[in-house]
This record gives C-alpha cells, sequence and structure tokens, in this order.
C-alpha cells in the first residue's frame, strides 16, 4: 500500500516531502551541528574503509603483494563494504528515527486524527518517508564512497608508505565504473527495503512508550537482517555467473 501511495504523495504532499527530506539528510534539532545521517555515514564508512588499507596491505605483504592494495580498494569497498555500511546506517539513524516517530503518533492517536480530517495516512506518513529515504541516499552514497575511496588511500600511501603512483595504478585498473553504477542501485534497493520495514514497525507499533521502543528495536534488527539478505541475492544476481572481474594489470 505504501508503494502504490507514492505518486500519490509526490502531487499531493510535496511540503512533507521537502521537510523530510531536509529532516534525513542533515538533520534538525542539536543533530544539525554534526551533520546529521551525512556526517554518520561519512565516518562510517571512513572507518571501514581504513580496514581495507590496514588489512589489505598486511595480508597482501605476507604473500608479497602488496602492490594490489589498490585492487582490495576498488573491488571490496564498491561491492560490499559501502552498500553494507550505508545499509547499517539507514536502517540506525533514518530507520530507527521514522519507526519512533509514527509510532509515537500511533499511540498518541495523532495517525487515527490524521484519518479523521481526511488525510491519508499511510500516503502523508509513511509513502513520503519512503521517498524521502531514496532521495537521501543519493548524496549520502557519494560521500561513502568517496570517503571510504580517500580513507583506504591515505592508509596505505601516508601510513604503510606505499607509493602513490603504484596505488593509483592498480585502483584505476580495477575500479569498474559498470560496479559503481551496481552498487549505487543495491543502496537504493535496499533504501526501500529498510524504509518499508521502519514505517511499518512504526505504523503498527502498540503498548506505550515501551511499545515503542521495541517496535523500534525489532525494525532495526528485521531490516538489518533484510538488508544483509538483499545485498547477497542482488551480488548473486549481478556478479554470480561471471564475476565481472578480470584480473590484469
Amino acid at each position: 500500500k505504501t508503494l502504490g501511495s507514492i505518486p500519490d504523495a509526490v502531487v499531493h504532499y510535496r511540503s512533507e516531502l521537502f521537510r523530510l527530506i531536509a529532516q534525513m539528510g542533515l538533520g534538525t534539532g542539536a543533530l544539525a551541528i554534526v551533520g546529521g545521517t551525512v556526517a554518520i555515514v561519512g565516518f562510517l564508512t571512513m572507518t571501514t574503509g581504513a580496514l581495507v588499507a590496514i588489512q589489505g596491505y598486511n595480508q597482501l605483504a605476507s604473500v608479497g603483494f602488496e602492490a594490489l592494495t589498490g585492487f582490495a580498494s576498488a573491488f571490496f569497498n564498491v561491492r560490499l563494504i559501502v552498500p553494507g555500511t550505508t545499509s547499517v546506517a539507514l536502517s540506525a539513524t533514518i530507520g530507527a528515527g521514522a519507526t519512533a516517530q509514527l509510532g509515537a503518533m500511533r499511540i498518541n492517536e495523532e495517525i487515527d486524527a490524521l484519518e479523521v480530517i481526511g488525510i491519508r495516512s499511510v500516503t502523508y506518513l509513511a509513502a513520503t518517508r519512503v521517498i524521502a529515504g531514496v532521495i537521501v541516499v543519493i548524496p549520502l552514497y557519494c560521500i561513502a564512497v568517496m570517503m571510504a575511496f580517500l580513507a583506504a588511500r591515505l592508509g596505505t600511501v601516508v601510513i604503510y608508505g606505499q607509493g602513490s603512483g603504484v596505488y593509483d595504478h592498480y585502483f584505476g585498473t580495477f575500479l569498474n565504473p559498470t560496479d559503481l553504477i551496481w552498487s549505487f542501485f543495491q543502496c537504493v534497493a535496499m533504501t526501500v527495503v529498510i524504509m518499508l520495514v521502519h514505517t511499518y514497525y512504526g505504523f503498527t507499533a502498540s503498548g506505550g512508550p515501551a511499545g515503542v521502543g521495541e517496535a523500534v528495536g525489532r525494525a532495526v534488527r528485521t531490516s538489518m537482517v533484510v538488508a544483509s539478505v538483499e545485498i547477497v541475492m542482488i551480488s548473486l544476481a549481478v556478479y554470480g555467473q561471471s564475476g565481472n572481474f578480470n584480473l590484469a594489470g
């Protein structure tokens, strides 16, 4: 029902949609100081990108192939690390916030009040949040990829002292633009599922404030599991047959 209400939400509830996009992207109130979800995703992917440099360089150096650390960054960051890290960040920030907001509205009978005055509650509350999540994930994904690449390069070149030319050569050789496109669509698909899960749990919350907290916990757990399965399924569909990988250069 939420997916079917998306066109209606775009046409009739644009002001609410714009408000949610601003709230999800940069945060409101005290959260706006640190940049909201943008800063959280950036820091998370920066740390995971640094782990690629640490683990990749040391493991490859043990067999004499530390020059291929640039390949590890171009391959693993794009296909697995950035989509997985982004899904965790979205679930724990935007998703959990949506569940808490809708749950509080449900137990305070605000959703019932919206329906009484003729506002389509699923469209106004759930569909707008799904659209806003998909729009917000576009710049979030760009930030996540850039931070992961930057952290991996700095860790390898600055900390471990590998030549920047060597790193850039293997990084450029194995960075496939097609993989970036598929990785972006992975994040968009995960965002849709995550927002559907969180809006459902928030919309159906019951049992007072304790019930809202329980709904948030269940929503985060469910969305992380579903997002992980989705990453596996999409990766199998895209890379499972041929792998889209050629060891050359």
